[in-house]
C-alpha cells in the first residue's frame, strides 16, 4: 500500500513547471519506495490506452505463478507461445492476426497479441478476463476505481491514485511477488529488432513479458537520464508509467490530450526533471528479498 497516497505532496516546482507544458488537463504522480512524493491530480478517471497491458500482463503471470496458466503453454499462432505473445515476439500484426514473422524472429508490437493472451487466460479458467484482473491484481492492489471499459491490451480506465498505488507496487513488491515483477520487466528474447511505436525502429528493441524495457533506445519517451534498465509503458491516450529501480523513483502521468508530436518532447523533458529533483533526496528503504515462485515456466 502507499502509505501517502490520500495526501501526497505538491510536485517539486520544476517538475510543475514542465507538467504545465502539456496540452489538456494532466496529472502526474511522483513515487518513491515509501510512497507517493509528490502528485498533481485533475481528478479525473482517465483512459489508460496500452498503459493497461502492464495490469494484463500482471494478470496473466499472477495466473502463472498461481498455477492457472504456463507461460510456455500454446497461445496465439502456430509456434507460439504465452511467453512469445506478452513480449510482442509471436509474429502476431499491429491490431491484426495476420502473421508477420515466425515466432521468436522479431519484435512486432501487437495490440492483438495481448488480446490474445487474455482470450488464454478466459479459456483456461472459464472466466471473463475483467474478473481474472479484478481479483489477481486490481483487488489486491487496492485499485478500487480502475476498469476495463475495452479490449485488455488498451481498455483500461483509471484515476492517478490508482496508477500511482501500481507504481509503487512495481517499485516496491509487497503484493505481488518479486519473480512476477522480475518476469514483467526482464528482457526476454534478446537482440530482437522492432519498431516502437511514435519512436522509430530500434536494433535491439527490448521488452519483458509486457512491460518495455528501456535499454539502449534513443529517441525514446522516458529521460536519456533513466537507466537502462528502466521499465514501463506509454499509451496513445497521451499516458505512461515508468519504474526506475536504479534511481529509486517511478512516474505515472495521464493524459486528456492523445499522444503526438507534443509527447516524444515534453515526456522525455519532464522525466529529466522528475529525476533533477527526486532522485537521492529520499531515505533509502531496505531491499526486499527475492521471492522464488513455484511455477519454474517464471523465468
Amino acid at each position: 500500500m502507499i502509505d501517502r497516497s490520500t495526501q501526497p505532496s505538491a510536485l517539486a516546482a520544476d517538475v510543475l513547471v514542465q507538467l504545465k507544458q502539456w496540452p489538456g488537463a494532466p496529472s502526474l504522480a511522483v513515487v518513491g519506495p515509501e510512497g507517493v512524493l509528490g502528485c498533481h491530480d485533475e481528478g479525473h478517471v482517465y483512459r489508460l490506452a496500452s498503459v493497461t497491458k502492464l495490469l494484463t500482463a500482471l494478470t496473466l503471470l499472477v495466473a502463472v505463478e498461481q498455477g492457472a496458466a504456463s507461460l510456455d503453454a500454446p497461445a496465439g499462432p502456430p509456434g507460439s507461445t504465452l511467453r512469445h505473445l506478452l513480449a510482442h515476439a509471436s509474429g502476431v500484426g499491429f491490431d491484426e492476426e495476420k502473421v508477420r514473422a515466425k515466432p521468436g524472429a522479431r519484435r512486432i508490437y501487437s495490440n492483438r497479441g495481448i488480446d490474445l493472451a487474455a482470450e488464454y487466460l478466459s479459456a483456461q479458467t472459464g472466466r471473463s478476463f475483467e474478473r481474472e484482473l479484478s481479483e489477481r491484481v486490481l483487488k489486491p492492489l487496492g485499485m478500487v476505481r480502475t476498469s476495463l471499459a475495452g479490449p485488455p491490451s488498451k481498455g483500461g480506465m483509471a484515476p492517478i491514485g490508482d496508477i500511482a498505488r501500481l507504481a509503487h507496487e512495481l517499485l516496491r513488491p509487497r503484493t505481488l511477488s518479486n519473480s512476477v515483477v522480475d518476469a514483467l520487466s526482464s528482457v526476454e528474447f534478446q537482440g530482437l529488432a522492432g519498431m516502437l511505436p511514435g519512436f522509430g525502429r530500434h536494433g535491439e528493441n527490448s521488452w519483458g513479458l509486457g512491460a518495455e524495457v528501456r535499454g539502449t533506445k534513443e529517441p525514446h519517451w522516458t529521460s536519456p537520464q533513466n537507466s537502462a534498465a528502466t521499465f514501463g509503458h506509454f499509451g496513445m491516450a497521451g499516458s505512461f508509467l515508468w519504474v526506475d529501480r536504479e534511481a529509486d523513483l517511478a512516474c505515472a502521468a495521464l493524459s486528456t490530450v492523445d499522444f503526438g508530436p507534443w509527447a516524444t518532447r515534453v515526456w522525455p523533458e519532464t522525466s529529466s526533471a522528475v529525476l533533477k529533483c527526486y532522485r537521492d533526496v529520499q531515505p533509502p528503504a531496505p531491499a526486499v528479498p527475492a521471492v522464488q515462485i513455484q511455477d519454474e515456466s517464471i523465468s
